[in-house]
C-alpha cells in the first residue's frame, strides 16, 4: 500500500538530488538504510524519493509460572513519497518480565513514524489462569491448572493472537505477525512466527514468545524473528525477546515462582535506492 504525502505530513516534491539523515545509515544492496533503535528524527533535506518502511513496536514480556509467551510488537510494513520535511520517530521498549507469583507479563510500547503507529505487543497470561493481552500480536494464556483460557487478540495488518490454553501443562505461545501463537493443549505452546522484511532477505522481526512449562519438559520454542524460547525443567526463568526485534519473552516454568522473560523493543528501519 502506498501512502500519499498527507499521511506523513510531506512536503512539496522538490527537483534537487535526495538527501536525508538520521538514525544509523547503512548501504547495502543499491540502498540506503536508516535504522533506528531508539528515538530521533527523520529529515529529508532535498528532493523527493519514494521509500520503503518498517515499524515495529515492543514486545510483551513473559507471564509466569507456566505462563504464556509474549505477543509480538505489531509490525508495518509500507511505502511512501517523501519531499523536504522533518519526521519523530519513537520506538517503543519491550514489556517488563512478570512479577511475583502467577503473574502477567507487562505489555511492550508502540512505535511510530510520524503518524504512523504500531502497536504495543500483549504480555502472556500468569500461570494462575491468566488469559493473554491482547496488542500488536496478542500474548498466549497462561496455565495451572485445568481450566481454559484465551490468548490475546492481535491488531489488523500488524499481527496475530496468542494461543489458549486447556489442560495443565502448559503456557500457551504470543502471537507472531505471521502466525498465531500455539495453544498450550498437552504441552506448552510455541510463539507465532514473524515476518520477512526486506522480502526475500531472510531477516525477520516480530516473533511471538514461547510458552513456559509446569512440570519438568520442554517450554514452548518463540517464533522466527526475535521470539524467546522458554526454558527446559522445573524452576527455569523465561528467556528475554530480542531487543530491536520486537521478539517476545517467553513464559516462565512452574516449580519455582518462575518469572516470564522481558519482551524486545522495536525498531524503525527506513530504505530507499541509490
Amino acid at each position: 500500500m502506498s501512502f500519499g504525502y498527507q499521511v506523513l505530513g510531506f512536503g512539496t516534491v522538490g527537483s534537487a538530488p535526495f538527501a536525508a539523515t538520521g538514525g544509523t545509515v547503512t548501504t547495502a544492496g543499491g540502498y540506503n538504510f536508516h535504522t533506528f533503535t531508539s528515538s530521533g528524527t527523520f529529515a529529508v533535506q532535498s528532493g523527493s524519493s519514494e521509500i520503503e518502511y518498517l515499524v515495529v513496536a515492543g514486545a510483551g514480556g513473559g507471564g509466569n509460572d507456566g505462563g504464556g509467551g509474549g505477543g509480538a510488537g505489531g509490525m508495518i510494513v509500507s511505502t511512501a513519497t517523501v519531499a523536504v520535511s522533518s519526521h519523530t520517530i519513537s520506538i517503543g521498549g519491550g514489556g517488563s518480565a512478570s512479577g511475583g507469583s502467577g503473574s502477567s507479563g507487562g505489555s511492550g510500547s508502540q512505535s511510530s513514524l510520524g503518524s504512523i503507529q504500531a502497536t504495543n505487543g500483549g504480555g502472556g497470561g500468569g500461570g494462575n489462569n491468566d488469559n493473554g493481552l491482547s496488542g500488536g500480536s496478542g500474548g498466549g494464556a497462561g496455565q495451572y491448572n485445568a481450566a481454559n483460557r484465551s490468548g490475546g487478540s492481535g491488531t489488523s495488518g500488524q499481527g496475530n493472537s496468542g494461543g489458549y490454553t486447556s489442560g495443565d501443562r502448559g503456557g500457551a505461545g504470543g502471537g507472531g505477525k505471521s502466525a498465531v501463537g500455539a495453544n498450550g493443549v498437552g504441552e506448552a505452546g510455541d510463539g507465532g512466527n514473524g515476518g520477512q522484511w526486506p522480502a526475500s532477505s531472510g531477516t525477520y522481526y516480530a516473533g511471538g514468545g514461547g510458552g513456559g512449562w509446569w512440570i519438568a519438559g520442554s517450554g514452548g520454542s518463540g517464533g522466527q524473528g526475535g521470539g524467546a524460547s522458554a526454558g527446559t525443567g522445573d524452576g527455569a526463568a523465561g528467556s528475554a525477546g530480542t531487543a530491536n526485534k520486537g521478539g517476545g519473552g517467553s513464559g516462565g516454568s512452574g516449580g519455582g515462582n518462575r518469572p516470564g522473560g522481558a519482551g524486545g523493543s522495536g525498531v524503525i528501519i527506513i530504505r530507499y535506492a541509490v
